[in-house]
């Protein structure tokens, strides 16, 4: 198991999708819905990517691979990486990290659609 630290964006972004969906959750029960809305659907895959991730970065699931465009924050020589919320998908999440800044910790850099 790894540590999750998160850069302020990263964490700005994971919480404001994490209200966003308690809001359409609570919004669709008093309406007596019961499919759930895009925005609850995105922060459970969000949600579940960010637990893979902290288990097992290399789990065939997150297709996770090097991403050059963003610099690591604790050491330019080191590798950043991409891993997939979604895919298949217009816009789709992706969640960009890196190791460190300790050994057994991962940072969260950002949550973003892929553009």
């Amino acid at each position: 198991m790894f540590e999750l630290k998160w850069t302020i964006e990263a964490s700005k972004l994971y919480k404001d999708l994490e209200q966003r969906a308690e809001t359409a959750y609570s919004n669709r029960k008093k309406r007596n819905q019961l499919k759930a809305s895009k925005i609850e659907g995105l922060f459970k895959q969000v949600y579940k990517t960010i637990n893979l991730l902290k288990s097992n970065p290399r789990h065939p699931g997150l297709n996770t691979h090097e991403y050059d465009s963003i610099e690591n924050p604790y050491n330019p020589q080191e590798k950043t990486f991409e891993a997939y919320v979604q895919n298949n998908t217009p816009g789709a999440y992706r969640v960009f990290w890196c190791y460190g800044p300790e050994q057994k910790q991962i940072t969260i850099l950002s949550i973003t659609p892929h553009p």
